[in-house]
């Protein structure tokens, strides 16, 4: 049986992993790490309420644990938010995973670490996981140094770069893109949405089998995580409407120019997927379908 730690196991990917190796309780020992109360709704797991940004709290709890396998899902991935709090975006992004590689260092543990796509400018797409980066905000630059601190250091460690992850999960702290967008049609609210950004949307459950798979498969290195196909973010918003049968109509597109947001966006990201494929052995499908599967869950 392997003992798995999860910083933020509040949020969305913390606990759609936590429900998917609770399945197996005869594999998996799983130790829950996160701020303030358990949110996940369940109490059949060891929970730990620290703030992994404190050094000395987080080294205790997880040298009392002595976890084979960490999976790092704790980020400040509010790309504005990271632009205006610069402090907090790096002891978050930047020192926490510095403490969790030493302390994986010290047990001889697998340190399984979430990144993005934002590591990347946006000028061509379809990103191999060797592709050079060069992030355009500060939540991307915090994104990328992580994933230095991991590559450069002596642990086994796994990173799993990902795109506009969705899905739903109990008291659910932030909304994403297809939450959003079917809320707001669901209320018959016209919505304006950007026409040109590419992405490869998430489903969190996909990224969720992504970890299992890596913590079973003794994984090492870099692999990308997203569905296969590349939409630009209204069309994106477009399938929503269709799947969940809402008014397309109420959906106006616009340019990413006329947003002023704090932060730079990458224009065209998504993901070569075939080192995911082989060496994984995971074969992620389209949004449309991946949609499909989400509504399923939630009738």
């Amino acid at each position: 049986m392997k003992k798995i730690v999860i910083t933020g196991s509040n949020g969305l990917l913390g606990q759609t992993l936590l429900n998917l190796l609770l399945k197996e309780p005869n594999s998996y020992q799983v130790f829950g790490v996160s701020r303030g109360e358990n949110r996940s709704g369940r109490d059949d797991f060891s929970y730990h309420s620290i703030n992994i940004t404190k050094q000395e709290q987080l080294r205790e709890c997880l040298l009392s644990i002595k976890p084979d396998v960490i999976v790092n899902t704790a980020a400040m991935t509010n790309v504005d938010a990271c632009e205006d709090q610069k402090d907090e975006c790096q002891q978050l992004n930047v020192e926490a995973v510095k403490y969790l590689t030493q302390i994986a260092s010290a047990l001889k543990s697998q340190l399984i670490h979430i990144s993005t796509d934002f590591i990347f400018d946006g000028e061509k797409g379809y990103y191999k996981e060797t592709d050079k980066a060069h992030p355009l905000s500060f939540y991307g630059e915090s994104k990328l140094i992580s994933e230095e601190i991991l590559v450069n250091s002596d642990i086994h460690y796994t990173i799993l770069r990902t795109i506009l992850v969705y899905g739903k999960v109990n008291n659910l702290g932030r909304n994403n893109i297809v939450l959003w967008v079917k809320e707001m049609l669901g209320k018959n609210k016209e919505i304006t949405i950007v026409d040109d950004q590419y992405r490869m949307p998430t489903y969190v459950e996909d990224l969720a089998m992504a970890c299992k798979i890596s913590i079973d498969k003794s994984a090492q290195g870099i692999f990308n995580i997203s569905s296969n196909q590349l939409l630009s973010v209204f069309e994106i918003a477009q399938q929503i409407a269709e799947v969940f049968q809402l008014n397309s109509s109420l959906i106006k597109p616009i340019s990413t120019s006329t947003l002023n947001q704090k932060a730079p966006r990458p224009a065209k990201t998504g993901f070569d997927l075939s080192k995911t494929n082989k060496e994984l052995e995971f074969y992620p499908t389209s949004f449309k379908e991946d949609l499909q599967r989400f509504k399923q869950t939630l009738i």
